[in-house]
């Protein structure tokens, strides 16, 4: 940047903590917590459509989404999320973060939903429009990814940039809480209104057709808490960066960040055109960006892609694993609401003592450990309790260590909030130019859930047992065996982070070589 940092940037990055710091990170982290809420909230609730439009009672045990069924209802809004990452990362570049901020959250409120009113009562109507608006309710979460990342990153001082992004992620622990809470709460409503024998005592009656009012009402009421930030989210700014830097607009960037610092910042109107704004003379399929960028757009893709396979498959498969190894009794010794409880209750648990607090020691010592020692730390050790959990497995399953077997699974989820799951979302958001910021974070984004598709098809077919699969699965590797690849996959994530750049107490157009660091200095 050959005439230094601009006023107002500067501005921004010496800026003290502040009120409406706090208020991006809430109307930002709702978003997220929105975000969190629908992606794994389907995971509580895949069995109990599975006994509603699934079940023969004369068999003898409860009905199950057959595989592909399974595998569509539990990825459909993840290949959503990835088209929505790379379509709004790019548009967030092209006509502004707040231009389209808005339309993301309407999008996913109305699919959400959409999603519980999904119509028909055979099992092929009800799955096909679920998947339907579950897709494009992935679409608008994947544009919540990049813009709220950038956002925040561009609001934020460079002393607490990396603590306010985390913030705002670390709302995603709170959405998947509230998720497993409002399914115990509706399911342990339902069962005390409607109570029913289990499955091995009465087929038929085990199964209440109240059931079928219960995941609609949980998938729809995490758009509640975002829905009320939508007036909020339309009230905010367009960020300074995007406006001086990329509209070339610099007194208007001035005169928004005066109003919301409650202080004057005065910009020549002819400063920016002093400034050579960083990338204009080069896109992203440049030779420019390889030489500048190349090396940490690997990096970004490649780890996140890595963290999301271990990550979601771990998420959403938490109700398989728990059965297998005992801690959920088998599906036949209960009702379709007892099963539902249950297993909100377990995964309320883990995501209560170990999804929760890994963010928020994120938050707290990201300004201290860096990003790169955070995400070293935390694939390493995902990759240390995957091995403690896979080498003894026979042991975890051995009734009498179950407990040990859920604290070992709870510190890997410790591991992977405080560490990669974090910080691949913060450091595609500082490293990258104003002008593609957002699209290089959409891409980092899409890579992670290009993995989460991996992780929730592949798991639920590789973690089938050798010998005996469930009905309608071909024989897999086994939960010891899958436990192992995931083990290899964090072992790689922490290889790949050698690539990831530091860019703790820099301004972002440091980082971005978009000015040299002595004249930040100056």
């Amino acid at each position: 940047m050959a005439g230094g940092q601009l006023n107002v940037l500067n501005t921004l990055d010496q800026a003290k903590t502040q009120w409406y710091h706090f208020m991006a990170i809430v109307i930002a982290g709702m978003g997220f917590f929105t975000d969190a809420y629908d992606l794994f909230c389907i995971s509580l609730v895949t069995k109990l459509l599975g006994r509603i439009y699934y079940t023969d009672v004369s068999r003898d045990t409860p009905g199950a989404l057959p595989p592909n069924v399974s595998a569509a209802v539990t990825g459909v809004a993840l290949c959503g999320t990835l088209a929505g990452q790379l379509f709004f990362g790019w548009l967030g570049d092209k006509l502004g973060r707040k231009s389209v901020y808005g339309f993301t959250l309407i999008l996913m409120v109305v699919c959400s939903v959409a999603s519980g009113l999904s119509f028909g009562h055979t099992a092929k109507g009800v799955v096909s429009t679920l998947c339907f608006f579950r897709f494009w309710l992935g679409f608008g979460i994947g544009g919540d990814y990049p813009l709220s990342a950038t956002i925040m990153s561009e609001y934020a001082n460079k002393r607490t940039r990396g603590a306010f992004i985390a913030a705002v992620f670390a709302m995603q622990g709170f959405g998947i809480l509230f998720g497993a809470i409002v399914a115990l709460a509706v399911s342990a409503g339902f069962r005390r209104a409607y109570p029913a024998p289990s499955y091995s005592e009465n087929h038929a009656a085990s199964l209440v057709p109240q059931a079928d009012y219960v995941w609609r009402l949980i998938l729809m009421f995490g758009t509640i808490p975002a829905a009320l930030t939508y007036y909020w989210r339309m009230k905010m700014p367009e960020t300074a960066r995007y406006t001086a830097l990329i509209a070339r607009n610099a007194k208007q960037a001035a005169a928004d960040m005066s109003k919301v610092l409650h202080t004057e910042i005065e910009e020549s109107v002819g400063r920016v055109d002093e400034v050579a704004v960083g990338g204009e003379e080069w896109g992203l399929f440049s030779r420019q960006f390889l030489r500048r960028h190349g090396l940490h757009l690997l990096a970004t893709t490649s780890t996140w892609f890595l963290l999301d396979i271990a990550f979601y498959s771990q998420n959403l498969f938490q109700k398989d694993i728990f059965s297998k190894v005992g801690w959920i009794p088998p599906a036949k010794t209960m009702n379709a609401l007892e099963e539902l409880y249950r297993i909100s209750r377990a995964q309320a648990l883990i995501a209560l003592c170990g999804t929760i607090p890994g963010y928020w020691f994120t938050v707290a010592f990201i300004e201290i450990m860096g990003r790169f020692w955070i995400q070293i730390m935390g694939f390493a050790m995902m990759t240390a309790f995957m091995l403690g959990l896979a080498i003894p497995y026979h042991h975890w399953t051995t009734p009498g260590h179950h407990t040990g077997f859920i604290v070992m699974y709870g510190f890997t989820f410790f591991f992977a909030n405080f560490g990669p799951n974090s910080t691949t979302f913060i450091v595609p958001a500082e490293i990258y130019p104003a002008r593609l910021r957002s699209t290089c974070h959409g891409i980092s984004a899409a890579a992670g859930k290009a993995g989460a598709i991996i992780g929730a098809f592949g798991f639920l077919y590789a973690a089938q047992d050798q010998q005996k699969p469930e009905p309608g699965y071909p024989k897999g590797i086994g939960i010891k065996n899958a436990l192992f690849v995931l083990a290899g996959t964090n072992f790689l994530g922490t290889i790949m982070t050698l690539l990831v750049p530091e860019s703790k107490g820099k301004s972002l157009e440091v980082i971005s070589q978009e000015v040299a660091d002595d004249e930040e200095a100056a």
